[in-house]
């Protein structure tokens, strides 16, 4: 990369000082490759229904298995990667939602779907920490910003992944999920090349050690960070819980209230996710200016005001609301994983993994549990109830300023 050829006449702290904005927007496409494979799974839920006969309990058994292997092991590698780094893990994470595309659309049983949707979210498991790692080392300081890049990649490929389901797949049949395979080698050659910066900086760190600083020290006990911690996720539940049930069941909510056509609430539904996509960008950067404590604040108790008063509103406004909600809202997690990283400095991996793996988490025992209480209640009394998450964002106070603690 054009980036390194500096490397020996640069002072080393300039070097550290440098966004690297080629490999920043680079991993982030990679992570628009890795979340759009992912995203085509659930959008050929109805296919799989179809042709192998399975009920609800066996459709939610499919989600649960991929968000188990895509939450449960991503701590773990990213706890192992941030002792023993390994650049091209990218791509065999790649390699391994590659395989799982594949049997995917050979699968020809329930068994073999389960196990093909493991391989993918195993996939998901060994991208996330690394990945993060890459973003955290191009940031240059900026670490916000950096996280907000990478983020928006994964956001847009969430969208763009049932889009193209739905001309390629739905159309022809579940054997052309395997068209998608190209895209993940496509993807693997590109993480390949990401790999070759990430090992050289790897050389290039160890090389200048004591005189690159990668990481802010602040002088919290081990007991006030594991309670910062332990606030940081409960802002994670509220926000992918209240996230779920706009992504899953917003569309169902607009049909259901103002009797819109399928295809109308699709937009409304497009206009939030533009929303959402638009709030991860700026989140980061605003975090990075005026403090990751204030912006958490204004991101999760800040959409308060507007998810109470969405349910008692007209269609038109119900429409503006949404947008604000996506833009205020989304901008929360590149500033709780930064903060996060702060918190515990030289763990990088393990804590993009424990909060990628638990907003996954999060947003799939989400969905269900909201579906559920939809079937027994109504889906306007989901609306009205997820109204009250972000009130959960007064916790936010307790969260210490880590940016007046820092020291080099």
């Amino acid at each position: 990369m054009k980036e390194t050829a500096t490397t020996a006449t640069i002072d080393p702290k300039q070097l550290a000082q440098q966004t690297v904005f080629s490999i920043l927007f680079t991993i982030s496409f990679s992570h628009l490759i890795n979340d759009m494979l992912q995203a085509v799974i659930p959008a050929v839920y109805p296919i799989l229904k179809d042709k192998f006969s399975l009920n609800f309990t066996q459709i939610g058994l499919i989600t649960l298995t991929y968000q188990l292997t895509a939450s449960i092991l991503q701590p773990f590698i990213g706890f192992y990667t941030d002792k023993r780094p390994r650049p091209y893990s990218l791509a065999i994470a790649m390699a391994f939602t590659l395989v799982g595309l594949v049997a995917v659309s050979f699968a020809s049983s329930f068994i073999n779907i389960l196990l093909a949707v493991s391989l993918i979210g195993i996939g998901s498991s060994i991208f996330h920490p690394e990945a993060s790692r890459v973003a955290h080392l191009a940031s240059g300081g900026k670490k916000g910003l950096a996280q907000s890049i990478f983020q928006l990649g994964g956001n847009a490929g969430s969208a763009i992944g049932p889009l193209l389901a739905a001309i390629i797949v739905v159309p022809h049949g579940q054997f052309y999920i395997i068209w998608f395979s190209l895209v993940a080698i496509i993807g693997m050659v590109i993480l390949s090349r990401i790999a070759q910066w990430y090992q050289q900086q790897l050389a290039f760190k160890a090389k200048n050690k004591g005189v690159v600083t990668e990481e802010i020290k602040h002088t919290f006990t081990k007991k006030r960070v594991a309670f910062s911690m332990g606030i940081l996720l409960m802002l994670i539940f509220s926000k992918y819980f209240y996230m779920a049930s706009m992504t899953s069941y917003y569309t169902f909510y607009l049909i259901d209230k103002f009797h819109v056509s399928v295809q109308e609430s699709q937009i409304y539904l497009f206009a939030f996710l533009g929303a959402v996509a638009a709030g991860t960008l700026i989140g980061g950067p605003l975090g990075d200016r005026f403090g990751r404590k204030y912006i958490i604040w204004i991101s999760i108790l800040g959409a308060a005001p507007f998810t109470l008063l969405l349910p008692f509103v007209s269609l038109f406004w119900t429409g503006v609301l949404s947008v604000i909600i996506g833009v205020i809202i989304a901008s929360a997690f590149s500033a709780i994983l930064v903060y996060a990283t702060e918190l515990v400095p030289g763990k990088v991996g393990m804590i993009a993994g424990l909060f990628f793996g638990f907003a996954f988490g999060m947003g799939g025992l989400g969905s269900a549990f909201l579906g559920k209480l939809a079937d027994q209640t109504s889906i306007t009394y989901v609306f009205q109830i997820c109204a009250f998450l972000p009130l959960i964002g007064i916790i936010t106070g307790f969260l210490p300023n880590i940016e007046g603690k820092k020291k080099r």
